[in-house]
Order: C-alpha cells, then structure tokens, then sequence
C-alpha cells in the first residue's frame, strides 16, 4: 500500500513538473473568471434533482449522536416525529455543478452547510431534492482570490410542498505561488 502511495505521489510530481515545463502551469493558479458572467449562465438553473426516503433509525442515531434530548427528534412514538437538521445538511445530490460549469482551478474546500426549514420532515417520506446554483461570489484576503458557489437542494415531499433548503459552500482559493 506504501509503495503505491509512494509512485501515485511520484507519478503526480512529474506530471506537474511536465506541465510547467511546457508551460501548463495553469492548473496550479484560479482562473479569473468572470463572476457576474458565471452568474449570468448558471444561477438559477436547476441541474440536478434527486430522491431520498429517510428511515426513523438514521434520525434517532444522528439526533442521539450530537447530543438532542427534544422527543420530537429522539422517540420514533412521539406525535410530532420528525428529521432533525443535521441529517438534511448531510442529503448530496448526484452532481455538486451543472455539467458545463467551467474548471476553475485552484484548491477547492468545504466552506460549510446551512439548512432552513420550513415545515417538518417526516422520516418515511418521500423526497425530491432539487439542486441548482443559487449564489457565486469572490472575496480576496491575505491568502488572495477565493470564489464561493453556493448550491441549494430545494427538498420538496411527493404532494410539492417546499419542506426546507440545504445549502453547501465550495470554497476555491487560488494556491500559493
């Protein structure tokens, strides 16, 4: 296992060496795109759509796990069960950017999750998410230029009623000269 490690790190130094021999150094480097023209082609417009059904046992473990005591998340025979936040957060839809979303190169992260609910989510039922980018924006700092893409799943139950939007950063920052 070590010694695969060891050519997988050795084959990608001489691909990037190669690349900026030949002068392809790009990859190393954010291009800068023009933010109010990716908003432009790809805000708003749904890319992905997805289906889950969440089972009762997942949200009791997860609700248990970061400490809830509320019986409406912890005790499947409470009246008012229902999913609790931290399961919606973690919901992935199939892709993470429309199809033809332009490589912006650079070093991507997790820049975090929000959810907002809007109704309860019951375990058991049905559930379209509905994935589209709903903000681009770039800051710089210290550490220079960082682009964030903001994809929101609209979670809808089988009779259409809009139950709660998980939102997901993508942080790329440009890496160090």
């Amino acid at each position: 296992m070590r010694q695969e490690i060891n050519l997988t790190l050795t084959l990608i130094s001489a691909l990037v060496a190669h690349r900026v021999r030949m002068g392809l150094h790009c990859i190393a480097t954010l291009n800068m795109v023009d933010i109010e023209e990716l908003k432009s082609k790809f805000l708003d417009l749904e890319f992905d759509r997805t289906g889950f059904i969440i089972e009762s046992d997942k949200c009791v473990a997860v609700a248990s796990a970061y400490g809830e005591t509320r019986p409406e998340f912890v005790d499947r025979a409470h009246p008012d069960f229902q999913v609790c936040l931290p399961v919606l957060a973690s919901l992935a839809s199939g892709r993470r950017l429309p199809i033809d979303f332009p490589s912006l190169g650079g070093i991507s992260m997790d820049g975090g999750k929000a959810v907002t609910s809007f109704a309860p989510v019951r375990p058991g039922t049905q559930l379209s998410g509905r994935t589209h980018l709903h903000d681009i924006y770039a800051k710089s700092g210290r550490s220079g230029r960082m682009v964030f893409l903001v994809s929101r799943m609209e979670l809808y139950d089988d009779k259409g009623t809009h139950l709660a939007n998980t939102d997901s950063r993508q942080v790329i920052r440009e890496k160090p000269a």
